[in-house]
């Protein structure tokens, strides 16, 4: 039988840095860290590369401990007013392959004592990025309510903002005046703690992102990117 990836240690861990967010517990603490955090979720995302590739051949599972999939647990604090130097959540980012060199859709899975979540999409596009995501939705409005209808698309919830009015450039009586309104287009589905701790966690995550697959191969047309 498939021995799990993570344990309730990796949310134990987590609540306690939430409750301890200082660089001395964490340096007396680095070991719970490294074991019930970073270790496995390194372990996750190598044996998550055939998974995603069934999804798309152009998204990496990168298992570098620094520079790959897994986000570093310190925080940028330089801009922040809140200086906690670090996160209390572990995240695991599947970019695409060109996702360095331009603007492109990703997946994303997000691991919290209080939330944890499977996501696909662009969070946060430049204006030129979230130009080309509009222009496409309004040259093809049937198409892209076809991605929308899709039954694993529609069985995710949407993230992000909207704006109050249809962005100038765009009549307010389009087909999908609604659509142009989003400043990010992504899809997300919550996942349990049971989710995460069972031995089958990849498949249960590959689950989503083969749902948003339709939303996403959309998404990387309209950014010239592969799908």
């Amino acid at each position: 039988m498939a021995r799990p990836y993570f344990t309730p240690a990796l949310f134990a861990f987590l609540e306690d840095l939430a409750a301890h967010n200082d660089r001395d517990w964490f340096q007396r603490n680095r070991d719970r860290y490294e074991e019930h955090v970073k270790t496995p979720a390194l372990r996750f995302i190598v044996d998550f590369g055939p998974h995603l590739r069934a999804v798309s051949p152009h998204f990496d599972a990168d298992p570098r401990p620094s520079g790959g999939s897994l986000f570093r647990i310190h925080r940028d604090v330089r801009f922040s007013a809140d200086k906690s130097p670090y996160k209390t959540h572990a995240g695991i980012h599947f970019r695409h392959e060109n996702g360095r060199d331009a603007h492109a859709p990703g997946f994303y899975v997000h691991l919290e004592p209080r939330g944890c979540l499977a996501a696909a999409g662009v969070w946060q596009p430049d204006a030129p990025a979230l130009s080309r995501i509009r222009e496409a939705i309004a040259a093809r409005p049937a198409r892209w309510q076809a991605v929308l209808d899709d039954p694993g698309v529609a069985s995710l919830e949407r993230f992000g903002e909207q704006l109050q009015r249809v962005p100038a450039g765009y009549a307010k009586d389009h087909p999908q005046a609604g659509e142009l309104r989003w400043k990010e287009y992504g899809v997300w589905r919550s996942l349990t703690h049971r989710d995460v701790l069972a031995a089958d966690a990849l498949e249960r995550v590959a689950t989503v992102f083969r749902r948003s697959a339709p939303f996403v191969k959309f998404l990387c047309e309209a950014l010239g990117q592969p799908f």
